[in-house]
């Protein structure tokens, strides 16, 4: 191992122990977890835990989501919600569970966000959803931002519509609070079961009752267990506690029958022949040094056996066919570094040129013709731009990746290795491209363009602007400013940055690659593929 190798491993290893230093501070507190075990109640991962079966791999989705934010309102660490996709009785699912010990499982609108991609990922894959109700609904200082528009709290009964229309199970157990709006989701669910004493249903509590019409009445006879079981029928299963609430969850999902399958091609198995340990020590993540993208793939793809498409053309991007996990999968990535072309031009490696987004396109639609799945491996700086570049075409042929990954009708994964920069981020299929899944690696930057040229650009208006109202600006102030802009947009560009905000699903240690591509492409293989592909005007 030479040394460039060690100093990029040791970087990675310093990298990843500090994100699962970071996830330790989502977790509640054992003083949080105590009181709820007070109250007769379970926290939210521990209920997850008893839901899923013992030897189930887990996905755990959005665990950074709010990091950072609502610093005023207390923070609002994992978004209020823990989702998870695993097994429960065999059978993979989508497991949405409110964590009460933050604000009471109140909903800022990260956790609307959070909520609302749990449904996307129940709907695109057609797997079955489990909601672990315990929430005093909408957090009223913030409630503008959550309760009127399209993507807000109101979204959630909508899909809850539209899945039960597509056939997708959801079941939905009511462990503490389900009041106001959020007192629909139960119903809005094929079977709902409640807690005894816990567990409550509510349009409005005591409170409002007696504020609005003048009844007194406790929660638990407005809408405790007995009530919803015995009297109004809005339940259908009573249980003495949250272990066997969980327990009943299991029975129920065990007699679900089996559904059509997408048909994705899968084999045994194979580990890579590269070691996949040394991902840390292959990828160089400063954006200046160059590595080679296809010694990533030997050690993330089955046999490190790699077919790679075109090889000898658009080097800026790699594309081929493998197996990871077992499973078929068309590989679209960027290279580093700098490129020879067979015309003797050099081209920089994390730069889309028009050769490349060409080959991209038509990797694309042959994938699609086949019913292969799609992995994209992001670490790109954007398109070549200049005036050699414009007058080839590269918006033209641009466009046509852009269109294919678009149109793309065959699960799409993006895993975020390095750079992902204005306009790649969307050819590479980025989060507005519609991915099944998309993570991040902890050396990942995601932004318009990198640090470096955005703080020149910003630096450049800002000293105008400062000239132009008469302020004397020398060189040690140009740098000061610099300093702080540069500081400011980088914040911005961090992988927390972005899972905070749900631009990524989870921030992954890279040794975790495999798994969530072929735990992302078992859930896909559950919805079979009913449209045709089609770039339409934008043809190749």
């Amino acid at each position: 191992m030479d040394e460039s190798f060690k100093k990029n491993e040791e970087k990675m290893k310093t990298l990843v122990a500090a994100m699962k230093q970071k996830l330790q501070a989502v977790f509640p507190s054992q003083k949080a977890i105590d009181k709820l075990h007070e109250k007769g109640k379970l926290s939210a991962r521990e209920r997850i835990d008893l839901l899923l079966d013992k030897d189930s791999q887990t996905l755990e989705i959005g665990a950074f989501v709010g990091d950072g934010m609502y610093a005023e309102h207390g923070g609002c660490p994992a978004g209020g919600v823990v989702v998870v996709i695993g097994k429960v009785s065999g059978k993979q699912c989508v497991v949405v569970a409110n964590d009460a010990t933050v604000k009471a499982g109140a909903w800022f609108p990260i956790t609307g966000k959070k909520n609302l991609r749990a449904q996307e990922i129940a709907m695109e894959n057609r797997l079955p959803i489990i909601y672990l109700v315990d929430s005093a609904g909408v957090y009223l200082p913030l409630q503008d931002e959550i309760f009127p528009d399209k993507e807000h709290f109101g979204r959630i009964f909508r899909n809850n519509a539209i899945m039960s229309s597509m056939g997708i199970p959801q079941i939905a157990a009511v462990m503490g609070s389900c009041v106001a709006g959020g007192a629909y989701l139960p119903i809005m669910s094929d079977e709902s079961l409640i807690v005894k004493k816990t567990g409550s249903i509510f349009l409005a509590g005591s409170y409002l009752v007696k504020a609005a019409i003048g009844e007194d009445v406790d929660n638990e006879t407005l809408g405790g267990s007995k009530t919803h079981c015995e009297i109004s029928g809005v339940t259908d299963y009573e249980c003495e506690n949250d272990t066997e609430c969980l327990s009943k969850i299991r029975e129920l999902v065990d007699k679900f029958g089996s559904f059509d399958l997408a048909g994705f091609d899968r084999k045994k198995a194979v580990v890579p022949k590269e070691k996949e340990g040394e991902l840390y020590g292959t990828f160089n993540s400063a954006t200046n040094k160059a590595h080679n993208v296809k010694d990533i793939i030997a050690r993330l793809v089955d046999a490190s056996k790699f077919d790679e498409y075109k090889e000898g053309f658009g080097k800026t991007i790699v594309c081929g066919y493998a197996r990871i996990d077992g499973w078929a999968v068309g590989i679209v990535a960027n290279q580093r570094g700098i490129i020879k072309t067979a015309k003797g031009e050099m081209q920089f490696g994390g730069v889309i040129y028009s050769d490349s987004a060409d080959k991209a396109a038509r990797f694309i639609m042959n994938c699609n013709q086949k019913k292969i799945p799609l992995v994209f491996l992001q670490d790109v700086t954007g398109f070549m731009v200049g005036s050699r570049s414009e007058q080839g075409g590269i918006i033209k042929d641009g466009a046509k990746l852009v269109s294919a990954v678009a149109n793309s009708v065959v699960p799409k994964f993006t895993i975020v290795i390095g750079n992902s920069f204005g306009a790649g981020n969307y050819a590479m299929c980025g989060k507005a491209y519609d991915p099944r899944l998309i993570v991040a690696w902890p050396t990942a930057q995601i932004a318009v363009m990198g640090g470096e040229q955005a703080a020149k650009v910003l630096l450049q208006i800002q000293v105008a602007t400062m000239k132009a109202k008469g302020e004397e600006v020398d060189k040690v102030k140009e740098e000061e400013e610099f300093a702080k802009i540069k500081a400011r947009y980088e914040a911005q560009t961090s992988p927390y940055y972005a899972a905070a905000r749900l631009w990524v699903d989870a921030i992954i240690d890279p040794l975790d690659t495999r798994k969530w591509i072929a735990q992302g492409i078992e859930a896909a293989n559950h919805a079979p593929i009913t449209k045709q592909f089609s770039v339409g005007i934008i043809q190749t």
